[in-house]
C-alpha cells in the first residue's frame, strides 16, 4: 500500500504541479479532479495510470486522433433528474445528448484501436455502448437546439395552422394597407410597429374611418396607429396556438425528461469518465511542455535518474530564457543513501526537491523530464524535511519541529522507504546535533531506507565514508570564482568553502586568519584537502569540455566540407548529363534536317521512311546501352557504398570484442588473485580508491588507516595492500 502524506508533497510543491496540469484542461470537473491528484495507491495502479497518459502522448503520432473529451457539464440536470416530476429544459438535454454522443465516439474508438490504446481502452471498458438516449433526443430538439416540428404529430398541426395564421396576418395587413392608402387616410410613412405588432399610420383626422384597434398615437398626435379589424382578429387565434404549441412542448419535454431520468447513473459514469479523460489529456500536455517521458519501471530497488530536470524551475528558466542545469543521481542496493555536501546557493536543496518531485510525479501518473535511461522503482513511503518547518501554532521552534519530524521517520521508516532531509542536524548545538543526525542516520541506515541528505556537518561525510552502502557526493563550484557549477559530483564530500566565501565577500584576511587558529589544525587540512580536490576536478572538467567543443567543431566542419563537395559532384554531373543531351539533340536535329533536304529535292518518300526507321533504330541501341551502363553504374555504387559502411563498422566491431576480451581477463585475474593478509604498518588504499595510508591499528575486522592529514575506520574487506609493512 503506497501512503505519501500531504506534507511531503507540500514540501516538494506538488500542489503547484497539479495547479499547471489543471490549467491544462478544457472541462470544468477536469480543472477540479486535476487539483485533487494524488499518488496511486499501488504498483499496478501506478503502471496504468503512468500507461494512460503515455498512450495519449503517442496518439499523436497515429493516423487517427483520440475523439474530443470536451462537454458542457450536466450536474444541474442530473440533480432536476433525481427529483421526481421535475422537467428538464431543451438546453439540457442538448448537453446530455452532446455528452452521451461523445462518450459513445470513446467507446468505439477504443474498441476499434484497443491494440494500440490497451489502458485507455480498459478505462472505458467498464461501460456499455449505447445510442438509444441519443437517438430519442435527437428525434425531439435538432442540432440548433431547438424542438422539431415532428417532435408529435399535434405539435407538426399547430405549426402548420400557425404558419397558415400568420400569412392570415400578413395578407390581411396588406389588403387594408392598400385599401385605406388609396383612401388617402394613412400618412406619409403608411405603416409602423407597436409592441411587435405591424399597424397602419393614419392621420388623426380620419381613425374613425379605419375600422381596427387603436394601438397608440405619436408625440404631435398627428398620426394614429391602428391595427386593422381582420388583422387584429387574426392576431388573436395566433395567440391562441401559440399558448397551444408552447403547452405541446412542455409535454414532450415532460415525456423526454421520464425517459431520461433511468439514465441518470449512467450519465454520472459518462461525465466522470469525460472528466477523467481530461485529466490524462492534460498530463499529456504537461508532459510536452516539459519534454517528459516514461522511464523504465523496475521492481528492483534502484533509482538512476539521468539528466534530470526540476519541473517547475524548467518552466521559469524557460519563461526567462535562462539555462537549466540537469542532475544525475543513481541509488541503489549497494549505495541506498547519499550524503550531499558543500558551500550554500550551489544547489543541493534543488537536488533534493528535483528527485522527490519526480518521484511523486511518477507516482501520480505524470511523466517526467529525464533521459531515457531512467530507471526508478516505486516507493511505498516518501518522506521530506525540507525548509524552515517553524510551527507558530505549537509554539515550536525550528529545531523542535525536526526532531518530531525525526520521531515520525525513525517510526515509519522501512527498506520501501525514501527520505529527504535538507540540512539535516541543523538548528542546534553543531557538535551535538551532529552527534544525535549521526545516530538518526544509523538507524535509516539499518532499516535498509532509501535516502538524500544535505548538510555541512563533518561526522555525517565521514560516516558516508565509512559504511558500505552509503556515499559522499557534492555540487561542484568554481574555487577560483566562487562560483556554483551546478553539477552533483558522486564519490567524494565537498568543501564548504567558508574562509573562502567570506573573503570574496570582503571580510578582511586579519580576521580570517584569526578565525582559522580557532579551529583544529586537522578539520582546516581536511577541508582544504577537499577544497583542492575540488578544484583539481574542476579544472580537469574545463579542460574536458574544451576538447570536447573543438572535437565537436571540428567534425561539424568536415561534414559541411563533404556535403558541399558532394553538392558540387552532383551538380558537375548534372551539367555534364545536360550538355550530352543538348548536343544529342542537335545531331538529331541536323540529321532530320539532312533527310528534310534531301526529301525536298527528290520527293522519294519510301527512301524516306527508310533512312528515317534507320535513325530511331540507332538511337534506341544507344538507349539499351546507356541503360545497360546506368543499372550497372547504380550496382557498382550501392557495393561501394556497402563496403564503406563495412569498413566503418568493422573498427568498432573490433573495438568491442577486444574491450569484451580484457574484461574477461581482468575478471580472471580478480577471481585468481588472493587477498593478501593485511597487518600494521602495511601501507593501503580502499579497493577502487586513489589515497594511500598505512595501518595503525586492527581491531577485529576493522582496521584504523591513517592517511597523514586525517585517520579513518575501514572495513578490513574494503582494503588491498599497496606495499607490506618493512621488516625490523
Amino acid at each position: 500500500m503506497i501512503k505519501i502524506s500531504s506534507r511531503s508533497l507540500d514540501d516538494l510543491e506538488f500542489p503547484v504541479v497539479c495547479a499547471q496540469v489543471s490549467e491544462l484542461c478544457i472541462t470544468g470537473q477536469g480543472k477540479d479532479k486535476a487539483l485533487k491528484i494524488q499518488p496511486y495507491p499501488s504498483f499496478q495502479k501506478t503502471v496504468f495510470g503512468l500507461d494512460q497518459t503515455n498512450e495519449f502522448i503517442k496518439s499523436k503520432t497515429q493516423d487517427e486522433a483520440i475523439p474530443n473529451h470536451g462537454f458542457d457539464s450536466i450536474q444541474p440536470e442530473l440533480q432536476l433528474l433525481a427529483i421526481e416530476e421535475s422537467v428538464l429544459e431543451i438546453g439540457g438535454f442538448k448537453k446530455i445528448s452532446s455528452l452521451n454522443e461523445t462518450v459513445n465516439n470513446h467507446l468505439k474508438f477504443f474498441r476499434k484501436n484497443k491494440h494500440l490504446y490497451p489502458a485507455l481502452s480498459e478505462t472505458v471498458s467498464h461501460l456499455e455502448y449505447d445510442l438509444s438516449l441519443v437517438e430519442r433526443v435527437n428525434s425531439v430538439i435538432d442540432r440548433f437546439g431547438e424542438m422539431k416540428d415532428d417532435a408529435s404529430t399535434y405539435l407538426q398541426q399547430l405549426r402548420r395552422s400557425i404558419n397558415a395564421v400568420k400569412g392570415q396576418i400578413n395578407s390581411s395587413f396588406n389588403s387594408a394597407l392598400t385599401t385605406y392608402n388609396g383612401y388617402g387616410y394613412l400618412d406619409e410613412i403608411k405603416e409602423s410597429v407597436v409592441e411587435n405588432v405591424r399597424v397602419l399610420a393614419v392621420k388623426s383626422m380620419y381613425r374613425r374611418k379605419v375600422k381596427g384597434g387603436i394601438m397608440g398615437n405619436s408625440k404631435t398626435g398627428s398620426i394614429v396607429y391602428i391595427q386593422p379589424e381582420a388583422t387584429h382578429r387574426y392576431t388573436r387565434e395566433l395567440n391562441n396556438l401559440e399558448y397551444e404549441e408552447k403547452e405541446e412542448i412542455k409535454r414532450i419535454l415532460k415525456e423526454l425528461t421520464e425517459f431520461t431520468r433511468p439514465y441518470r447513473e449512467v450519465l454520472v459514469e459518462h461525465q466522470d469518465l469525460l472528466s477523467e479523460m481530461d485529466v490524462i489529456s492534460a498530463k499529456a500536455k504537461y508532459a510536452y511542455k516539459i519534454e517528459g517521458i516514461l522511464p523504465k519501471i523496475t521492481k528492483d530497488r534502484e533509482l538512476f535518474l539521468k539528466d534530470a530536470y526540476h519541473p517547475l524551475l524548467l518552466l521559469n528558466n524557460k519563461k526567462k530564457n535562462e539555462k537549466t542545469y540537469p542532475q544525475s543521481i543513481e541509488l541503489g542496493a549497494d549505495n541506498r543513501i547519499m550524503v550531499i555536501s558543500g558551500p550554500n546557493a550551489g544547489g543541493k536543496s534543488i537536488t533534493l526537491k528535483t528527485v522527490g518531485l519526480l518521484q511523486v510525479m511518477l507516482q501520480s501518473g505524470m511523466l517526467i523530464p529525464v533521459h531515457e535511461y531512467s530507471r526508478m522503482c516505486l516507493f511505498s513511503k516518501v518522506l521530506t524535511d525540507i525548509g524552515d518547518n517553524q510551527s507558530i501554532e505549537n509554539h515550536l521552534s525550528t529545531y523542535s519541529y525536526r526532531l518530531k519530524n525525526m520521531n515520525y521517520f525513525l517510526r515509519k521508516c522501512d527498506d520501501k522507504t525514501l527520505f529527504l532531509i535538507d540540512e539535516f542536524g541543523t538548528g542546534s548545538d553543531p557538535e551535538l546535533g551532529g552527534a544525535l543526525a549521526e545516530t538518526f542516520l544509523e538507524v535509516f541506515y539499518e532499516k535498509g531506507s532509501f535516502g538524500i541528505l544535505t548538510t555541512h556537518y563533518a561526522n555525517l561525510k565521514k560516516l558516508a565514508n565509512e559504511l558500505p552502502e552509503m556515499s559522499n557526493a557534492n555540487m561542484m563550484f568554481d574555487s577560483q570564482t566562487l562560483e556554483p557549477i551546478y553539477k552533483l559530483q558522486v564519490g567524494e564530500a565537498g568543501s564548504s568553502f567558508t574562509f573562502e566565501v567570506a573573503q570574496k565577500n570582503g571580510i578582511p584576511y586579519s580576521l580570517i586568519n584569526r578565525s582559522k587558529k580557532k579551529v583544529e589544525r586537522g578539520k582546516i587540512r581536511f577541508d582544504r584537502s577537499i577544497a583542492n580536490l575540488q578544484k583539481e576536478r574542476s579544472n580537469l572538467r574545463k579542460t574536458t569540455d574544451s576538447l570536447k567543443t573543438k572535437e565537436e567543431k571540428a567534425a561539424a566542419e568536415k561534414e559541411k566540407l563533404e556535403e558541399t563537395n558532394s553538392r558540387i559532384q552532383q551538380k558537375l554531373e548534372s551539367y555534364q548529363e545536360l550538355y550530352d543531351t543538348n548536343q544529342r539533340m542537335i545531331y538529331l536535329g541536323q540529321k532530320v534536317n539532312d533527310l528534310s533536304e534531301k526529301y525536298f529535292s527528290n520527293k522519294k518518300k519510301k527512301e524516306l521512311i527508310g533512312e528515317f526507321i534507320k535513325l530511331v533504330e540507332i538511337e534506341n541501341s544507344k538507349r539499351k546501352k546507356e541503360s545497360a551502363k546506368k543499372l550497372k553504374a547504380k550496382k557498382n555504387k550501392e557495393e561501394q557504398l556497402k563496403k564503406e559502411v563495412q569498413k566503418k563498422i568493422e573498427p568498432i566491431r573490433e573495438k568491442k570484442k577486444e574491450e569484451k576480451k580484457k574484461e574477461t581477463q581482468l575478471k580472471k585475474q580478480e577471481a585468481n588473485k588472493s587477498k593478501a593478509k593485511l597487518k600494521i604498518g602495511d601501507r593501503v588504499r580502499l579497493e577502487d580508491g586513489k589515497a594511500v595510508g598505512t595501518i595503525d591499528k586492527i581491531e577485529k575486522d576493522k582496521a584504523l588507516v591513517n592517511y597523514g592529514i586525517f585517520t579513518t575506520s575501514v572495513g578490513m574487506a574494503q582494503l588491498e595492500l599497496v606495499q607490506s609493512a618493512k621488516k625490523k
